[in-house]
Parts: C-alpha cells; sequence; structure tokens
C-alpha cells in the first residue's frame, strides 16, 4: 500500500525591492502592492459575472500606458477590483530568480494581508499596513512598526490568478483546446466566405439596377464628381432657406414693407419700403443677431439690402 503525502509548498512576498530568490521547487507567490493596482468600489451588482464586464472601464484614465488584466473580489456588500500586468510581473519574477515554472499560484497582498493587526516590516526601508481596508507599502519613517513579514506560517486565501499573458508553456489540454478553437475558426471563417460571395453577387445585381434608374455615369470619378455638384446645391438651397426664413420671419413696423425679392449668382437681393433713412437699426440689428453676411444702403427712400450665400 502507498501513502500519499500532500507536499509542503513555501510562499515568497515579491516586491519590487526584494533580494533575489534561489527556488529549488514549487512556491506560492504574494504580489506586494507595488505590483498591482487595486480599488474598492461599491456597485448595485450581485455577482461578480456582471461586475467582471467592467472592470477595465472602472480603472480607465487611472493606468499608465500597458496591457493589463483584471480581477475583481466580493468584499461584504462591497467589491475589491484589481489590474495588473501579467508580463511585468513574469519578468520581474524571473529577475528575481522565480522562473514561471516554479510558481504554484500567485496571490495579491491585498487579500492575504486584509486582516494584519499591525504595520509589518518588510525591510528596513519599507512597512505593509492596512488603511480603509487596503493594504499598502509605506516608508518605514513613516510609520512605527517592530516586527518583521512573515509570510512561512500563512494560510492563503482561495484568490489566486494565474498569470496568463506572454510567459505561460501551453500544457497538452491548453493546446488541444487552442487546436479545436481553431478549426471551429476556419470552418466559420469559411462559411462566412460562402455567404459574402452570395452577397457580392446580390450587391453586383442591385449595383446595376440603381445605376440603370438614376443614369449613373460608368465610373466612380464621374459619380463622385456629379454627387459633389448635388451637394454643392443642397448646399445652396439651406443656405438660401435659412436666409429667407430670416427675412420673412422678421416682424416689421406696420409703416415698412418688403417690397421685392430677388436671388441670383448666390445672392439675396432685397428692398425695403416705408422706411425713413435711420428707420433700419433694428433691422440691422436682427440681422446680425441671424449671422447675416449682408450690405446695404439707402436711396430714395429705398432701402437696399444684399445678402451673401
Amino acid at each position: 500500500m502507498f501513502w500519499k503525502f500532500k507536499r509542503q509548498v513555501d510562499t515568497v512576498f515579491v516586491d519590487s525591492n526584494s533580494a533575489d530568490f534561489h527556488i529549488e521547487s514549487s512556491v506560492n507567490v504574494i504580489l506586494s502592492p507595488s505590483l498591482y493596482w487595486v480599488k474598492k468600489v461599491s456597485l448595485p451588482l450581485q455577482s461578480l459575472r456582471e461586475v467582471k464586464p467592467l472592470l477595465e472601464s472602472l480603472f480607465e484614465d487611472m493606468l499608465p500606458d500597458g496591457r493589463y488584466s483584471y480581477e475583481a473580489y466580493k468584499f461584504g456588500d462591497e467589491y475589491f477590483i484589481f489590474a495588473y500586468e501579467d508580463k511585468y510581473i513574469l519578468d520581474l519574477l524571473a529577475q528575481k530568480g522565480v522562473p514561471a515554472s516554479k510558481i504554484n499560484g500567485v496571490y495579491f497582498a491585498q487579500n492575504e494581508f486584509l486582516h494584519l493587526e499591525e504595520a509589518k516590516k518588510i525591510d528596513e526601508s519599507e512597512v505593509i499596513l492596512v488603511k480603509d481596508d487596503i493594504v499598502i507599502l509605506l516608508p518605514a519613517k513613516f510609520t512605527a512598526a517592530q516586527n518583521m513579514l512573515d509570510v512561512t506560517e500563512i494560510k492563503l486565501s482561495k484568490h489566486r490568478i494565474t498569470l496568463k499573458q506572454f510567459g505561460h508553456i501551453l500544457n497538452e489540454k491548453s493546446l488541444y483546446t487552442i487546436v479545436a478553437l481553431f478549426v471551429v475558426l476556419l470552418l466559420l471563417v469559411a462559411t462566412e466566405y460562402i455567404i459574402t460571395l452570395n452577397k457580392i453577387d446580390k450587391l453586383q445585381t442591385q449595383r446595376d439596377n440603381i445605376f440603370h434608374k438614376y443614369a449613373l455615369k460608368p465610373t466612380m470619378m464621374q459619380n463622385r464628381s456629379l454627387l459633389k455638384g448635388y451637394e454643392e446645391s443642397y448646399k445652396r438651397q439651406m443656405q438660401l432657406r435659412k436666409v429667407l426664413a430670416v427675412v420673412l420671419g422678421m416682424h416689421l413696423k406696420p409703416t415698412h414693407k418688403v417690397k421685392f425679392i430677388a436671388y441670383k449668382n448666390r445672392k439675396v437681393t432685397l428692398r425695403y419700403s416705408g422706411l425713413k433713412k435711420g428707420d433700419e437699426g433694428y433691422i440691422e440689428t436682427y440681422f446680425r443677431a441671424k449671422s447675416l453676411n449682408y450690405s446695404a444702403k439707402y436711396k430714395n427712400n429705398i432701402w437696399y439690402v444684399e445678402v451673401k450665400l
């Protein structure tokens, strides 16, 4: 009979200032607060499934440029949300002597030291403590800490993460999964290709019908020129409508009349009768308020106005 014993896995705390490790077997890694971003948020959502799609937007405009992964854990009626760079962390661990192949699990200090009762020394220059439910690092000179942080006997939480970008060696199961997904993707692409060919054929038929119905030109350049002409005509018509709406929508004094309106060469010509010289002031104030580009003159008891489109 063979007895199977659960192998003890050591735990290490890793900070960017940590000394190098000499790892011979698998280890659990607790990440220093300097290696991730964390926020405590209150959201009107009941499950992590609803929260996780929102994580990237909740960190928007807060993070420097990088390629981030996100995680969240429930904390009472609130949530702890995290952002971290897999590649940066994996590269740092490798530099410190902790290769990806030796990592058993990765944990945030936020979850593992949340119930820390007093500040603990990381080294002679930094301490770790809990403030407003957030685990933080501070320079040692800012707070008194007598004891060193000891992670050898810590009971780790269930909140572990997998550093999945850039540094992973695929296992056989993952490889089969990727191959299966690739095959499915090829089938989808092939199906979409056939559908696209059918759509192209239908669009070609519709195009020919449209060209015939609207007597369009055979080349795109000719049609673009035609379209530009229509657009210019439409723009002039809209400007003309605006000018006429301003002129005809104004309330004139009883003795003042619009005697003549004409349009030629992108100019609207108006003649006002019944105005004594100086009476036109209130009309000009109205025109300026409506941003009309006009010029005017007074002659023989007629006020002549020319508005440019």
